[in-house]
């Protein structure tokens, strides 16, 4: 592979995008690419908009992915899903969690988290839209569902199902292993 591809990874604060950001980054290391990983957080708490960035390839420049230049866009949260569409390649796709959490001007009153968001997307974009959060459930562990996404993701990757388990292993808590295997693999089934 020549060419750099670009991933971002977008939710709000507690989601879990930068321990998803840790195993994307450790994927690509496994696979020999070279990688560049950039966070940006906006408010520094729970609730706060957060952004990733992974990029790989040969040879990695820079960390930040520019507007249009997204191949996948994976988002934890339909409206951080709309925000951040327009990163977004031609050819790209994004997956995204069919989740509301409303932000802190929907909460005082002074806007109104927008209506059918998926829907409008769709028009626009190859979209992947699953309750993630209800499946993580079903395992019976809410937190996970961002590996579950994960592992849709995975199949819009280069990388074999059994690297992607074993750089999960290497990376999420030793106590949390198990749970986070099976997430992924209920998310790569469903992909």
């Amino acid at each position: 592979m020549t060419k750099t591809k670009n991933i971002m990874i977008v939710g709000v604060g507690g989601q879990g995008t930068l321990l998803t950001s840790r195993i994307l980054g450790g994927i690509t290391v496994a696979a020999g690419y070279d990688v560049k990983l950039s966070e940006v957080h906006g408010m520094a708490q729970r609730g706060g908009s957060v952004v990733t960035y992974v990029r790989y390839g040969e040879k990695v420049a820079e960390p930040i992915v520019e507007e249009g230049q997204a191949d996948v866009l994976i988002a934890f949260e339909r409206l951080e899903a709309l925000r951040y569409a327009h990163f977004l390649k031609k050819d790209g796709v994004i997956i995204v969690n069919d989740q509301r959490i409303d932000p802190m001007p929907v909460v005082t009153g002074t806007a109104e988290y927008p209506s059918k968001i998926i829907e409008k997307l769709s028009e626009q974009y190859k979209v992947i839209s699953l309750d993630a959060q209800a499946q993580a459930l079903a395992l019976g562990n809410s937190r996970v569902f961002n590996v579950i996404i994960l592992g849709v993701a995975a199949k819009h990757m280069d990388f074999p199902k059994e690297q992607w388990i074993e750089v999960i292993k290497n990376t999420v808590p030793p106590k949390t292993v198990d749970i986070n295997v099976a997430a992924f693999q209920c998310g790569y089934e469903m992909a």
